[in-house]
C-alpha cells in the first residue's frame, strides 16, 4: 500500500456492467498529453525539462487533407477534440498483429468542450461502427473511394504512407460526415507510451472475475488481483475476445476503467523526481497533435480548462447502437448506430447544449431497427436515376426500401411524409439525412415512409 493512501484496483467482468470511474480522471489519462501537463504543472518541474517534454510532442498539420466541405461551427468558442488511441503495427508494435494496415486506431472519442467551459461531454465511438468512409488522401499518392465499413478503418486508409497527419484527417472527415460535428483538434496516442507510463508507475492493480487467455492479445492471466505493467497492462485493454460477451462495447468500458485506475495512482504515486520524469517522457513522447495544441503551454490551457468543471457535469457516453445482425442478419461483427438517438446527440452538441444523458439512455433502451423503417423513394429532380441511388444508399444502411419511382412534382427540398402511426419510423428516416424534417400528411401512402429527393439531398451524405 502506497504512503499516500490506498491502492487503485479495478475489476473486469463482462465489461457491461457500471464502472467505478472518475470522470475527470477519464479524459486526463486518455489524453496522455493533459494528464502530464497537468501533473507536470502541480510538480513545477525545472526549464530544461520543461522544453525537453515540449520537443517530445509531436505535430502533424491535417487541415490540407480534410479538404474544404466541413460541418460549420454552430457554437463558436466552444471545442470538438477528436481523441485516437493509436494501435501502430509499426516498429516495437509489430508484434500485436501482421498481414494488417501499418496504422489502426484502437480507441475513438471526441471531447467536447463548450463555450461557456461549465460542463464537457465526452462521446467514444465503438470501432466496430457501420458508417460511411468519404473519399480520403491516402498519403501515397492515392485516393481511397467513398464506401461503408468499421470507423476505425479511417485511420488506416489515411495512414497508408506511414504519417499520422494523414490518418488523422481521414478520421476526422469520417467523424464530421457521420455526426456534422465540426472538428477542432486532435490528439494521437500511440500504444508505446502507455507502456511507458504505465512502467513509471510500476504498473496497476486489476482484479479480472474470470480467467483471460487471449493468443492476439499476448494475454494469460488467472482471477484475481494482481499487477499488471508492460506488455501485460497493454495486453489487457486491447483483449476483446474471451472476456466477458467479447464486445467492444465491454471493452471500451474496461479501458476506460483501467485509465480512471492510472490517473489515480499518477496523482499518488509521482511524488519522485523520476518517476515524475518518466511518466511525462512516455506520454508525451506518445502524443501527437495538431499544430494548435502541439505544446506544453496549450496542453496545460486545455487541462486548466477541464479542471474548472465540476465532476457532476461531466459526461461520458457511447454513441447509441445496437448489432447490425439485426438489420443485416450475415453481418455479426459490427454494430450501427442507433436514429434519431445520434443524430439527437450530434445535435445537441453542435449547438452546445448539455446533453441529457438520462434521457438519451431512455430513448435508447427498445431500439428501432433500420430494417423496421419501410419507405418508398421519389426522385423529385430532373437528374435521371438519383431515387435508385439513394434506395441503394438507403439499403446499405439497411432501411426496407419499398419501391422507387418519379414524384408527381420536382421538390426544391428534401421531403420525408408519413401516414399516422408511422411518426417513429418517419423521424428515424429523418435523421440519417442531414437538415429533413419528418412532416404527417393525410394524403401520404398507408403503410410506408414517403421520401421525394429534392435537389438538397447528397446521397453520400445519408447517414
Amino acid at each position: 500500500m502506497s504512503g499516500h493512501g490506498k491502492r487503485r484496483r479495478m475489476s473486469a467482468g463482462t465489461g457491461t456492467g457500471p464502472a467505478r470511474l472518475t470522470r475527470r480522471g477519464r479524459i486526463l489519462a486518455w489524453s496522455a498529453g493533459v494528464t502530464s501537463v497537468v501533473v507536470l504543472g502541480v510538480a513545477g518541474v525545472g526549464a530544461w525539462v520543461y522544453q525537453d517534454l515540449n520537443d517530445n510532442i509531436r505535430s502533424a498539420d491535417v487541415d490540407d487533407r480534410i479538404g474544404g466541405d466541413r460541418p460549420v461551427n454552430l457554437s463558436p468558442g466552444s471545442k470538438n477534440i477528436l481523441v485516437v488511441g493509436s494501435d501502430s503495427r509499426d516498429g516495437a508494435n509489430a508484434k500485436y498483429g501482421k498481414d494488417l494496415t501499418t496504422m489502426q486506431s484502437d480507441t475513438l472519442m471526441v471531447l467536447h468542450v463548450p463555450a461557456n467551459r461549465e460542463w464537457a461531454t465526452v462521446v467514444s465511438f465503438p470501432r466496430d461502427s457501420w458508417v460511411g468512409i468519404p473519399a480520403c488522401d491516402k498519403g501515397d499518392g492515392g485516393t481511397s473511394a467513398p464506401h461503408h465499413f468499421k470507423i476505425n478503418e479511417a485511420f488506416a486508409i489515411g495512414g497508408s504512407g506511414g504519417e499520422v497527419a494523414g490518418a488523422a484527417a481521414c478520421s476526422i472527415k469520417t467523424v464530421e460526415a457521420n455526426t456534422g460535428l465540426r472538428i477542432d483538434h486532435f490528439m494521437s496516442v500511440d500504444f508505446q507510451g502507455f507502456k511507458g507510463m504505465v512502467d513509471a508507475l510500476e504498473g496497476i492493480e486489476v482484479c479480472p472475475k474470470e480467467a483471460i487467455h487471449s493468443e492476439k492479445a499476448r494475454l494469460d492471466m488467472e482471477p484475481g488481483c494482481q499487477t499488471v505493467r508492460g506488455e501485460q497492462a497493454l495486453g489487457y485493454v486491447r483483449v476483446r475476445y474471451g472476456v466477458g460477451d467479447g464486445s467492444d462495447i465491454g471493452r471500451i468500458g474496461r479501458q476506460q476503467e483501467f485509465m480512471d485506475a492510472l490517473a489515480a495512482k499518477a496523482k499518488d504515486k509521482l511524488t519522485s523526481p523520476k518517476a515524475l520524469y518518466g511518466f511525462l517522457q512516455s506520454g508525451t513522447k506518445s502524443l501527437t497533435t495538431d499544430p494548435d495544441l502541439a505544446g506544453i503551454k496549450p496542453l496545460y490551457g486545455l487541462a486548466s480548462e477541464l479542471k474548472g468543471i465540476p465532476s457532476d457535469r461531466l459526461t461520458f457516453l457511447t454513441v447509441p447502437n445496437y448489432p447490425r445482425e439485426a438489420d443485416i442478419a450475415t453481418d455479426k461483427a459490427n454494430v450501427v448506430w442507433q436514429y434519431p438517438q445520434a443524430t439527437d446527440l450530434f445535435t445537441d452538441l453542435a449547438k452546445d447544449r448539455e446533453v441529457d444523458k438520462k434521457r438519451l439512455e431512455a430513448g435508447a433502451k427498445n431500439p428501432l431497427y433500420a430494417s423496421a423503417v419501410r419507405v418508398q423513394v421519389l426522385n423529385g429532380t430532373p437528374v435521371q436515376g438519383l431515387a435508385g441511388t439513394v434506395a441503394e444508399q438507403l439499403r446499405t444502411a439497411g432501411v426496407t426500401v419499398t419501391g422507387t419511382g418519379n414524384a408527381p412534382a420536382h421538390a426544391g427540398a428534401t421531403e420525408v411524409t408519413y401516414p399516422p402511426g408511422l411518426e417513429k419510423q418517419a423521424k428515424a428516416l429523418a435523421a440519417r439525412l442531414p437538415g429533413v424534417k419528418a412532416v404527417q400528411a393525410a394524403d401520404a401512402t398507408a403503410g410506408v415512409v414517403t421520401l421525394v429527393v429534392g435537389k438538397d439531398l447528397d446521397p453520400e451524405r445519408i447517414r
